[in-house]
């Protein structure tokens, strides 16, 4: 029983030791992989293996009924990549022609002395059809079939194809950071972002492939015309010398067994390659190409009826027939008026279902009726352009550069601050001069500058004059000398060493620093009591517990004023939340509590301030200037307040900064550490000639921090 069943291959649990089945055959053949492959072997055995007649014709017939599919595919698809499979297919229909070259060329050489239908009937229908019995007109058609595929649809669609994927590669970064964007804005989830990053992908893919495949199509032109000269030389040479044949009847034959071969060859060649060119063309098309194609040439009615104008005059010129040209000008008439009556309802359409909308209409009542007390509403972050700064925010090709580099740093800030950043407002004020900006805080400007769109700020690390041709000014942020050159620089200013941005970079740098020194005061009320809702559960009791009871969300706000003020995070909340309620045990006084909560914070402060060598440098405060501190402090409890004398408050001042700036030259950026009782005090008088430097207390030194004093005062 056993044998039996292993000899039918059957699919029992048995390994099956038999010869396979035709059953076994047809059931590879239904899965795809392995047709293909199967497919892929018969295309490659053409090449080697000798054809009968009919079986080439048969497979002629493939080859023509493939292309056509693949210029129905192209002209029906809505968009390039759902053809993402076209390269492939451009190189298997091209071996499969080529194939059918050698395997034609084998018969045509071998039994062409035979007769005209050596080569199968396909092949002499051609030949004969074309050439009508003259084997010269036949070569003529075929030599300009060639030009056309090779010189005009292969050339212009390979070209094509290269320039939309060097575009595509180059656009990709801008559409990954703008979807992105997107993503961090809460536009799209991340499900569409993960789509539309595999969709990008994809259409850099398919434009890269398309170079590349547009070469099959060059290359495939070209050696079908090497093939009929090789066998149109070769036949007559074979006819006269080995077949007998007269010149005359070698060349008649063996013409038209050559040309029609080429002909059922270049035929599909010429079909394939304008599928190539449709595809490739229809990058900024959506939709079928005859619905595209339809609406835009309706698009303009006017178009149409100058169309229609011209076609009449030239009906009405002596000695031009008027019957053509009057029924085509009278054709295209109508179709513009068509179109006209078409476009202007569907205006009336939509202007009607806009008007009926609720939102159109609130809209519209508003616009009529705006209450005055809507002026008084101001923008916490607004940004004014010159008209000439335009396209940093909508570019001729759709580009939004600064839109999306202050997406970005709202969301960079809110991870380093601890809050999400009012949105910024960007608009035109046609009252700047055409490449300024101004940057405003609550209405108030807060930093201004300007900048080149389409050029590049080129700056010297080491502080010094570029040396290079373009418009030299001062960096807006840090003040620095910099100049503006043209695009055609950048490289050689990179080469050079020399520090490149764009103007929208330029701009979001100057905002970024604004924004740091400015975080206090953009941290509102209601942000506070937003930041409050979104605690845990757990910490939630303890707001309960300090709110307001003991501190009203004021008083915190105040705490996380001054906490902003000094660039301290406010993101660990719960922290900060504990100190509050452990200082408010012996001090209802902002500043008091902000020393508190600095101490509790500790281990952040250091990880802020630690250097990219692991160690946090300091600058420590000598015995002398800690007691010139203490003895300067009047006033009892959170009433104390400093009274140093002018001249020692400016040699205070003088040795700071040189302190600093001799750690600045030997690459540290360290922190002044005072004692607890005096560092407000001397915080207040450092930041008032060097803002950004952090004034820490010996409390808030972390017990693992590893330190390096780098000098003292």
């Amino acid at each position: 029983m056993v044998d039996v069943t292993a000899g039918k291959g059957s699919s029992g649990s048995g390994p099956n030791l038999g010869i396979p089945s035709l059953g076994d055959f047809g059931n590879m053949l239904k899965r795809g992989d392995i047709a293909l492959a199967i497919g892929i072997l018969v295309i490659l055995a053409v090449l080697i293996v000798p054809l009968p007649a009919i079986v080439l014709d048969l497979l002629l017939a493939i080859s023509i009924t493939l292309s056509i599919l693949i210029l129905m595919t192209a002209l029906f698809i809505q968009t390039p990549i759902e053809f993402s499979a076209f390269p492939t297919v451009l190189l298997i229909s091209t071996m499969l022609r080529l194939s059918l070259n050698l395997a034609s060329t084998r018969l045509i050489l071998s039994k062409g002395h035979e007769g005209t239908a050596a080569a199968g009937h396909v092949i002499e229908a051609f030949g004969n059809f074309v050439m009508g019995g003259n084997f010269v007109i036949g070569i003529i058609v075929f030599a300009i079939l060639v030009i056309v595929n090779f010189v005009v649809i292969t050339k212009g669609s390979g070209r094509i194809a290269e320039v939309a994927a060097r575009f595509a590669l180059d656009a990709m970064p801008g559409k990954q950071m703008a979807i992105d964007a997107d993503l961090s804005a809460g536009l799209i989830d991340e499900k569409t972002a993960k789509e539309r990053r595999k969709l990008l992908e994809d259409e850099s893919g398919f434009f890269g492939a398309m170079d590349g495949a547009s070469k099959f199509v060059r290359g495939d032109a070209i050696a079908g015309l090497l093939v009929v000269f090789i066998n149109i030389i070769g036949g007559i040479i074979i006819g006269v010398a080995q077949q007998n044949l007269s010149f005359s009847d070698a060349a008649r034959t063996y013409t038209l067994l050559t040309v029609g071969d080429g002909l059922v060859t270049q035929v599909p060649a010429l079909i394939v390659s304008t599928a190539a060119g449709l595809l490739v063309s229809k990058a900024g098309v959506t939709g079928a190409a005859d619905k595209a194609l339809i609406k835009q040439f309706t698009g303009y009615p006017q178009a149409l009826g100058m169309s229609a104008a011209v076609m009449i005059v030239l009906g009405l010129l002596p000695g031009i027939p008027m019957l053509p040209f009057l029924l085509l000008g009278g054709g295209a008439a109508a179709l513009a008026i068509t179109a006209r009556k078409r476009n202007h309802q569907a205006t009336i359409d939509k202007m009607k279902g806009e008007a009926d909308t609720p939102a159109a209409a609130a809209a519209a009542a508003a616009a009529a009726e705006e209450p005055i007390s809507a002026s008084l509403k101001i923008d916490d972050l607004k940004i004014e352009l010159g008209y000439a700064l335009l396209p940093l925010v909508n570019g001729p090709d759709g580009t939004d550069r600064l839109t999306e580099q202050i997406k970005a740093l709202r969301r960079s800030l809110a991870i380093e601050m601890g809050f999400v950043m009012p949105s910024v407002r960007i608009l035109d004020n046609v009252q700047l001069e055409a490449n300024t900006y101004i940057i405003k805080i609550k209405e108030v400007d807060a930093g201004s500058g300007r900048i080149w769109p389409n050029q590049y700020m080129v700056m010297d690390p080491a502080g010094n004059q570029v040396g290079l041709p373009g418009v030299h000014t001062t960096e807006p942020t840090f003040g620095l000398p910099a100049t503006w050159v043209d695009g055609v620089l950048k490289e050689e200013a990179s080469l050079k060493g020399y520090t490149v941005v764009d103007a929208a970079t330029v701009l979001s740098t100057h905002l970024t620093e604004l924004l740091k020194a400015n975080v206090s005061d953009l941290l509102s009320y209601g942000e506070v009591q937003k930041l409050l809702k979104d605690l845990p559960k757990e910490q939630g009791e303890l707001v309960k517990d300090i709110i307001p009871s003991q501190i009203t969300a004021s008083g915190v706000q105040r705490v996380l004023q001054l906490l902003l003020a000094e660039r301290i995070s406010i993101r660990d909340l719960s922290t900060i939340l504990e100190g509050i309620a452990d200082a408010l045990a012996f001090s209802r006084n902002p500043s008091t509590i902000v020393e508190h909560v600095r101490a509790r914070l500790a281990r952040q402060i250091c990880a802020q301030n630690t250097s990219v060598n692991g160690y946090l440098p300091l600058i420590a405060m000598s015995a002398k200037w800690e007691q010139a501190f203490a003895e300067s402090l009047i006033g009892t409890g959170e009433d104390r307040s400093l009274a140093m004398q002018p001249s020692k408050l400016s040699e205070f001042m003088t040795i700071v900064r040189d302190r600093f700036e001799q750690a600045a030259r030997e690459g540290e950026a360290p922190v002044l550490v005072t004692s607890a009782a005096i560092r407000p005090f001397v915080r207040s008088l450092v930041e008032r000639f060097r803002s950004q430097t952090n004034v820490m207390s010996q409390a808030e030194i972390h017990p693992r921090a590893k330190l390096k004093t780098v000098g003292s005062v």
